[in-house]
């Protein structure tokens, strides 16, 4: 199974400099893909961002958001949030050698927990990731 990271889910559904790379590695194969429900609040924060910025048209927004759940419905199983995943992820910002933020911790416990590889763009995560021994998908 491999767990999406929000860097990857925002280049799914908006265009951005990763989203060739997420579209070749991702669409159209047979994987058995996660999606947290923290990954989709934290998607939902990064679009609103987005528009707030002025980067996304509310209007663009709104179709990501609706081409995002018919997606998550149809390709993805969602892993839930459980409060053991904070208390890890406190515990994973507390060793103090790793370059993290608690969004990131929380999403590489829930990774951990799943069992699955991580999929992420995000440099730091993925090098706390493999610190952790949480495996990571190539993307």
């Amino acid at each position: 199974m491999i767990y999406l990271d929000t860097s990857v889910i925002v280049a799914l559904f908006l265009d951005d400099a990763f989203s060739s790379r997420a579209d070749a590695a991702l669409r159209g194969k047979n994987l058995k893909l996660a999606v947290s429900d923290f990954a989709i609040a934290e998607f939902a924060s990064s679009v609103g961002r987005l528009v707030r910025m002025r980067d996304v048209t509310a209007k663009e927004a709104r179709s990501a958001f609706g081409d995002f759940d018919r997606w998550n419905a149809k390709f993805a199983v969602t892993a839930n949030m459980q409060s053991a995943d904070v208390a890890t992820a406190t515990a994973f910002l507390r060793r103090l050698d790793l370059n993290l933020r608690a969004p990131d911790a929380i999403n590489i416990a829930i990774a951990r927990w799943s069992g699955a590889e991580l999929a992420t763009f995000d440099a730091r995560m993925a090098g706390s990731a493999k610190t952790l021994g949480v495996p990571l998908t190539a993307l």
